[in-house]
């Protein structure tokens, strides 16, 4: 398997998962401070949950689901941190 400098567009168009290829999903919002579509209290925000999945014989594995998803318990693990 090619790293990831090596991988080409050619390799994925059409491409097969095999187990033990890793993705990332990527799902986000964003706003910009002066879009008036949106709520004001929502402009110039971005919010992202990020996951990493690898694939498997039988599906997959999300190596990131034991992380905090809501805004309380990221705020929570992070405090951890910061001793």
């Amino acid at each position: 398997m090619p790293y990831c400098a090596q991988a080409r567009n050619g390799g994925y168009v059409d491409g097969v998962l095999r187990p033990g290829m890793v993705l990332t999903v990527e799902p986000g919002l964003c706003f910009q401070p002066d879009d008036l579509t949106v709520p004001e209290e929502w402009r110039g925000i971005g919010v992202r949950i990020e996951d990493d999945l690898v694939v498997t014989d039988d599906g997959h594995e999300n190596l990131s689901a034991g992380l905090p998803r809501s805004a309380d318990d990221v705020e929570e693990w992070m405090a951890r941190f910061a001793g």
